[in-house]
């Protein structure tokens, strides 16, 4: 938020940036270089994430997803899908690029992560963005979005332990976080018009993830959310008369398939000649080797292959090993080829719609701007192709309407839960499955529930949120934007239910006899201020643990061999805090004396026992800075935050691993149709994404407490 005054830019008491431009195009540059200008270091993080680049700025931190993004073809992928636009989107992206390029070295300069890698002399003269670079930003950070990573753990647990043990560790339940969303109709709103509100969950980023933006020229006048580095808004906005949001529809639309290798003899280029096994037989492969550029450690050649699947994005290093010794074992590429596996990952290949199509969807975006009516945003999101998403539409004649949109393939459901080998044809995709669309007749909810996903995946959340939203809302008139911000931050723990269940069973004298009278007096709700809600999560985390110690569970504690940047997906500790309400069900079908572990558990809060102790002293604000791992990264306060997994409120933690909220809602907005200047937005932190700059995190505090800013906070400065 520096540099000479735009004409054309607004900001608010906020420091939100309201723009204003005689066309699309210079809107589109206005917006590239206002982005730059605020979030330059968070969105030049995120190009070099684009590139597989971030090692040659920060160090060796940043080999394990440099290597990733090279393996998967990121760049390459999005500049497929760049190509194939239509012609207006392009030059609509480029606009957006040259704006970033003209403000980026003011951006970037002074930040404290610059200063704290000692960037300066990059800050100054940053390279030029290409105009995928915002495909390339909206891709890198949803390629983990979807549900090839729960994929690779399923692989990983009927490696280890069988399929069979699957529904043990099902993630499905109480205690899955997720995103809300709702529309209420005009017959229980006070104004007589739609109230479209809602709060996306994800990994809580410092800074964060959505920007607030206005963006207004002849043609349109939108308020809303975009992603910093992409230009327009893409999943939450208000164009003055029509208003929508999404939340994640759970589709299954990735797959990982597991790959075979063998050396063909010959080389290529310097390097081996490799197929792959496919249905038909072996096939050739692209086989090439990436740079990766390590800083102070030198050049790292980093092996890409991809198979008629797609690009080999785990396991390969080890496949590669075991290909070339059966070769050396003088198998020619024969029998050898089909010998054990080295040790290490299987190497698993990614297939998504994106590749495959060489389309990002990217094609809805300026039709989205250009929405004047539900029927605009649901052609517009016909083009939407990933993450799969379910939106919540409605506009000023009162009409609502419920779409899943994206691309999800239509295949054998085999390949549903686990990968399938590349020569059995069940994992053959037969063209797209339609998600649903529907009109609302009056409230329709939204919580990444089967209901609202369209069954078009394997694991969703449990309905409580849903339901519980839907209760709240129940047969009431009346309702307004102050009502709906109360329901954002509703702190009721669907994982009440079942915890009261267990540990009344239990067989316990005492002090742990005491917990459990404690434990049974809460009143579920996880308020900072809770008591209960402490005691309850000392319980869960001591369960959880020792489920985990359980010896029938023993292989899983080995390392997984898989790349860190899955961690959160192959630990078997964090996946059984994820699903323990599923290890509680069916833990006695598999030998597990579910009932040891309730009483194990309220021993163990019982010998800790703290009666001063509060949800707030363990569930804090603890966000992801691209620098954590270095310990350079700016930081915000520890400041206690209510909800839990299985609240509306689903601020998350690891049950298991910590109770640091390092997840929750990312934004929060309710859409008004009778008078957009009545609706309100909030995010986590601020405008900025400069920790020198008052607006950095000056949203924090009404943030914690559920309240909302008006779209426009007015007392306007202009720049």
């Amino acid at each position: 938020m520096t540099g000479q005054p735009d004409p054309g830019l607004r900001r608010d008491a906020l420091g939100v940036p309201h723009l204003r431009a005689g066309d699309v195009m210079e809107l589109a540059r206005l917006q590239g270089r206002v982005t730059a200008l605020d979030r330059g270091w968070q969105v030049e993080h995120h190009r070099w994430r684009m590139e597989g680049r971030t090692a040659e700025y920060v160090g060796a931190d940043g080999v394990p997803w440099d290597r990733f993004a090279r393996q998967v073809r990121l760049e390459d992928t999005v500049r497929r899908c760049f190509d194939r636009l239509d012609a207006e989107t392009q030059a609509w992206l480029t606009a957006y690029v040259g704006g970033v390029d003209d403000a980026l070295a003011e951006g970037l300069t002074g930040t404290p992560e610059v200063e704290a890698l000692g960037l300066e002399a990059y800050a100054a003269a940053p390279r030029p963005w290409a105009p995928w670079t915002p495909l390339g930003i909206f891709w890198g950070i949803h390629l983990l979005f979807g549900t090839f990573p729960a994929k690779l753990f399923n692989g990983h647990v009927a490696d280890r332990l069988g399929e069979d043990v699957l529904p043990l560790l099902h993630a499905e339940g109480i205690d899955r976080s997720g995103s809300n969303a709702w529309v209420i109709g005009g017959a229980q709103t006070a104004s007589g018009l739609p109230l479209v509100a809602g709060d996306p969950h994800r990994t809580i980023e410092l800074p964060g993830c959505y920007q607030q933006v206005g963006l207004a020229c002849p043609e349109f006048d939108v308020v809303g959310f975009t992603f910093p580095g992409v230009p327009g808004v893409q999943h939450f906005a208000h164009t003055g008369s029509v208003a929508w949001g999404i939340t994640n529809a759970m589709a299954d639309y990735q797959d990982l398939t597991l790959e075979r290798l063998r050396h063909e003899g010959a080389e290529v280029d310097g390097g081996p000649r490799l197929a792959a096994r496919g249905i038909d037989g072996w096939e050739p492969v692209e086989h090439t080797t990436e740079t990766v550029r390590v800083r102070g450690e030198g050049e790292l050649h980093v092996p890409v292959v991809v198979t008629a699947r797609g690009p080999v994005v785990t396991g390969l290093e080890a496949e590669l090993e075991r290909a070339m010794a059966a070769n050396g074992e003088g198998s020619g590429g024969g029998e050898g080829a089909d010998a054990a596996p080295a040790p290490g990952p299987p190497p698993y290949s990614l297939r998504t719609p994106t590749q495959v199509e060489a389309d990002l969807g990217f094609g809805a975006l300026l039709p989205l701007l250009r929405a004047r009516t539900v029927d605009d945003v649901e052609q517009a999101l016909s083009h939407w192709v990933e993450p799969v998403n379910s939106a919540l539409v409605a506009d000023v004649s009162g009409r609502m309407r419920h779409l899943v949109v994206g691309r999800v393939p239509d295949r054998h459901e085999a390949g549903l839960v686990v990968p399938l080998p590349a020569w059995d044809p069940r994992h053959t995709w037969h063209g797209y499955r339609r998600g649903p669309a529907a009109d609302v007749p009056d409230v329709m909810v939204s919580a990444n529930d089967r209901a609202s996903g369209g069954g078009l995946g394997v694991e969703y959340a449990t309905p409580f949120r849903a339901e519980r939203i839907r209760s709240l809302i129940g047969a009431r008139v009346g309702l307004t934007v102050d009502d709906c911000a109360t329901i954002h931050v509703d702190t009721r723990n669907g994982q009440a239910d079942l915890m009261r269940e267990l540990v009344e069973a239990a067989d316990v004298h005492g002090r742990a006899a005491d917990v459990r009278d404690v434990l049974l007096a809460w009143d579920g709700h996880s308020d900072p201020d809770s008591h209960g809600a402490a005691v309850f999560a000392r319980w869960r985390t001591a369960l959880v643990r020792w489920f985990s110690d359980h010896p029938s569970l023993a292989p899983m504690l080995e390392p997984s061999g898989h790349s860190s940047i899955f961690a959160a997906w192959t630990g078997m500790v964090g996946q059984i805090g994820a699903g323990w309400h599923s290890m509680a069900r069916l833990g006695p079908e598999r030998g597990i004396d579910v009932a040891e572990g309730v009483r194990a558990a309220l021993e163990s809060v019982a010998g800790q026992y703290d009666p001063s102790a509060v949800w707030g002293d363990r569930h804090w604000l603890d966000p992801l800075h691209a620098l954590d791992v270095s310990d350079r990264a700016p930081s915000v306060r520890r400041d206690p935050v209510g909800g839990d997994k299985g609240c509306v409120l689903a601020a998350a933690s690891a049950p298991g691993v910590t109770d640091r909220c390092y997840g929750g809602p990312v934004a929060r907005y309710v859409w008004d149709l009778a008078d957009r200047d009545a609706s309100r937005w909030v995010v986590p932190f601020g405008a900025s994404g400069d920790a020198r700059v008052g607006h950095f995190a000056d949203q924090t505090a009404a943030w914690l407490v559920g309240e909302l800013h008006p779209v426009d906070a007015g007392q306007e400065v202009a720049r």
